[in-house]
């Protein structure tokens, strides 16, 4: 609940302190005194957005601080956790937030900055405000399920709907999608067909092409090699060096065998240089012979084949042929066939994925549609119950003779949402006989106020927000109906923080505590709002002016103690 307020410098306010309990504490005042500026500052700490205008004349500034005191397991700690915001479990949160002279604010929790929105977020879980028009959510059928499963407890069996209804609507958008995969696919089939088969006929393999390149160089340079060894051959026959060398010898021979050299010492010059010469020659000859069998082996030991670097380019090159055609990487052909070729087994076997995607949406409507019908029981239960507790709130409000009641109307399933298929809506009739009917045409302002009330006290035991604000929720009543809101305002308080703004005497003498907000005239011809903490005297003569007006008689007087007497 809140346990402090306090306002520096916003609109009229110049300084206020309040301390809060829990309770029923009823704020009055004359009409323009400033009530309704205390719900403006707390809005403001509460992040509502304030014109500069807010700002008291003459100041820089406005600051209001408002304390809390939720209880350990409040949902607003966890949002303070999820935020990484470091607040004790029992600690006191402290919202201060400050308005400039530009317009612009700052916010802070317990000293940390913190934005707008998350102040909003902290605010519906904090302070529940009911203003003069309230009702305004009774007459809007949107807001109708809403209170309905407030007042039913439906958490559970909604987000047991939320699930399957997203589940479903996930199971049409995956049947929708394997309809538009095969109706392309379909469309695709001979392609695929053909580049099926061009691929198996390639049959690639990943690293295929790398290991090709690889063995092309080796084959290039063995023949290379191979070609060097075949003309080295080729211009040895051609000279025929051991002819030449067989016909020196000869010559030579014939040389030696003259007479002149035949009869010459062994030891005479040309005879020696003559059978050097032969020797010579006859080395030759066989070194001659010896290199030429060298180079024929090793042409007979080359295992260099012309078609093996046909075959090796011829592969490499139709590989990345197929690369470009299919514009990807020559390692990623592999892939692309088992990727073309699941398309095809897609088609192939469409009829079967198909009815998978369609079984599967069946099975997400029926389990959608069973989540929903659990809902609604359960919400039907509580609309009866609903209208049985309003029944007996409504008498005392004078609206003895109102008869209210909650409708559910189905819809298909493909029109329903995630909260189920029931149409929901509240209708009331105001006298027996009559028809029943929407809010906002069968009953009058002061009518919707009362229902709003009424149904409040009814679902009292499901709000988070530990402070309730009514603003005027006694506006257009009086005399027995004002009383008789007094006390559902004092039921409303029970274990919690209830304030009211009013100008009924009947609901002031019901609450448990008393302000009185009274505007006066300061310095310099400034106007200035206050705020009193009224002691039972004092409760006295404020109920009796509202009584009576500005002349409190004694009748007043005494009308006003038997007011709080019978509180």
């Amino acid at each position: 609940m809140l346990i402090a307020l306090s306002i520096r410098d916003f609109v009229l306010v110049r300084t206020l302190d309040l301390d809060l309990d829990t309770g029923f504490t009823a704020l009055t005042g004359e009409t323009g005194a400033g009530k309704s500026i205390l719900l403006a500052a707390l809005g403001f700490a509460l992040g509502a957005k304030t014109a500069k205008g807010a700002i008291r004349a003459g100041c820089q500034s406005s600051t209001v601080i408002a304390t809390f005191d939720p209880p350990a397991n409040h949902p607003v700690r966890q949002i303070l956790k999820d935020n990484d915001i470091d607040v004790d479990s029992d600690e006191a949160i402290v919202i201060r937030r400050i308005l400039r002279g530009s317009g612009s604010a700052k916010g802070y929790l317990n000293d940390a900055p913190v934005s707008a929105r998350l102040l909003q977020s902290l605010s519906e879980l904090l302070v529940e405000v009911h203003g003069q028009h309230a009702g305004q959510s009774l007459l809007a059928v949107a807001q109708h399920r809403k209170l309905l499963d407030s007042f039913a407890e439906t958490e559970k069996e909604l987000k047991a709907c939320a699930d399957t209804w997203d589940a479903w609507r996930a199971a049409i958008a995956a049947r929708k999608a394997v309809e538009g995969r095969l109706l392309r696919a379909q469309a695709d089939r001979e392609y695929l067909e053909f580049a099926v088969d061009e691929l198996d006929k390639l049959d690639p393999h990943e690293g295929e092409a790398e290991a090709l390149a690889k063995e092309r160089l080796e084959l290039q340079s063995a023949e290379k090699v191979a070609q060097a060894v075949e003309d080295a051959l080729k211009q040895l026959d051609k000279s025929n060096p051991a002819q030449v060398l067989s016909s020196a010898s000869r010559a030579l021979g014939r040389a030696s065998s003259m007479p002149a050299v035949v009869e010459s010492p062994d030891d005479a010059p040309l005879k020696l240089q003559l059978s050097e010469a032969a020797d010579a020659l006859e080395r030759a000859l066989i070194e001659a012979s010896e290199a030429y069998e060298s180079v024929s082996r090793l042409r007979s030991a080359s295992d260099f084949s012309s078609s093996d670097l046909e075959n090796s380019e011829t592969r490499l090159f139709a590989l990345r042929a197929a690369a470009r055609k299919y514009d990807v990487d020559v390692d990623q052909l592999a892939a692309v066939r088992e990727r073309m070729r699941m398309q095809l087994d897609e088609i192939v076997h469409s009829d079967q994925a198909l009815l998978k995607a369609k079984t599967a949406e069946i099975e997400g409507e029926k389990a959608f549609i069973a989540a929903s019908e659990n809902l609604s029981v359960k919400r039907t239960k509580a609309g009866h119950a609903l209208s049985k507790a309003l029944k007996k709130e409504l008498g005392p409000l004078k609206l003895e003779k109102a008869e209210f009641r909650v409708m559910l109307n189905k819809v298909a399933p493909e029109e329903a949402g995630p909260t189920g298929c029931d149409r929901i809506a509240f209708e009331v009739r105001t006298n027996p006989g009559a028809e029943f009917g929407p809010l906002h045409k069968i009953a009058s302002g002061g009518e919707v106020a009362r229902f709003a009330l009424a149904l409040k006290v009814c679902l009292a035991r499901d709000g988070q927000a530990g402070t309730l604000i009514f603003d005027e929720a006694d506006v257009g009543v009086g005399g027995a109906v004002a009383a008789a809101i007094g006390k559902r305002l004092l039921q409303l308080s029970n274990g919690r923080q209830v304030l009211a703004i009013t100008h009924s005497p009947q609901v002031a003498a019901m609450a448990d505590a008393q302000w009185c907000i009274s505007k006066s005239e300061a310095k310099k011809g400034s106007i200035e709002t206050a705020i009193d903490v009224l002691q039972s005297n004092q409760r006295q003569e404020e109920i009796a002016r509202m009584l009576a007006g500005a002349e409190i008689t004694q009748e007043a007087r005494a009308a006003a103690t038997r007011l709080l007497a019978r509180a």
